[in-house]
């Protein structure tokens, strides 16, 4: 082979080898720095491909929580204040029994119907103040409320529970006698039953959504970890590897250095 000062065939060769090997090198720690594998389309196009695609549902899914927890704030409020409005109920007709006793004075009757008249007070004031995020279930002409359920779009319905004294036909009784309070403990025992089965309702869709919503918490674990098996490195081979590559890209320097002392040799014939 010719022996040549301006083509280096062997300073060339090295050079390719140790660019080769830099290239290498500087994969290996870009995916120890991020701890992913594939960090872009041209590490595995398909593969990012699909991860990207599930990212993509993860963050719907995220989104989603955040509707169900909304929706479960607002049902738990409405239960809350339903429950309050029971126990008022059931406070006002003990009020209702006792004003039920014939022979009472008018200062007995009077003392019985303001103390009914402050709970059925505290009992809307109850009602209109169940509210959450803008939503009230319990009020007097309450929407449906529609939570959203899955990423698709399906929704989960919570009907509506309209609790107020005038619903429950409750704000005209009196117990300014005996007769009246008897009439008012009637109504009241059906605006008991009433509140119960509607917070039947509220309670049993509750539960839906609470479901819904840990559901939507476990499946987005399982997907992140399914994108982890995809794309994230392993970290103890990545360390091999690296070990390996600093091997050779020393190796390298030393092959280009001395590729680059052979020209050296041809001084010699000159001597």
């Amino acid at each position: 082979m010719a022996m040549s000062v301006n083509t280096n065939s062997g300073a060339m060769i090295a050079l390719q080898s140790l660019s080769k090997t830099n290239r290498t090198m500087e994969a290996v720690q870009l995916r120890i720095t991020t701890g992913l594998r594939v960090n872009g389309p041209k590490d595995d196009a398909a593969t990012f491909a699909i991860a990207q695609n599930m990212r993509g549902d993860i963050a719907g899914m995220g989104a989603l929580r955040t509707t169900l927890g909304l929706g479960q704030s607002t049902v738990n409020v409405a239960i809350d204040a339903g429950m309050a409005i029971s126990n008022l109920l059931i406070e006002m007709k003990a009020k209702s029994v006792q004003a039920s006793q014939a022979g009472l004075d008018s200062d007995s009757y009077s003392a019985l119907q303001n103390e009914f008249i402050s709970l059925r007070a505290q009992l809307t004031t109850i009602a209109e103040t169940a509210e959450f995020n803008g939503k009230n279930l319990i009020t007097a002409g309450a929407t449906d409320l529609e939570v959203l359920s899955t990423i698709e779009g399906s929704t989960i319905t919570v009907a509506a529970q309209s609790l107020d004294p005038t619903t429950l036909l409750i704000h005209t009784a009196t117990l300014a006698t005996a007769n009246s309070a008897s009439q008012a403990r009637l109504i009241l025992d059906t605006a008991i039953t009433s509140v119960a089965n509607s917070l039947a309702s509220l309670g049993s869709v509750s539960k839906r959504v609470d479901i819904q919503a840990a559901f939507t918490g476990k499946l987005m674990d399982i997907m992140k970890q399914g994108v982890g098996n995809l794309v994230d490195a392993d970290l103890a081979e990545e360390s091999a590897n690296l070990q390996a590559i600093q091997i050779k890209q020393q190796l390298g320097v030393q092959a280009l250095a001395i590729a680059n002392s052979s020209p050296q040799s041809i001084l010699a014939l000159f001597q």
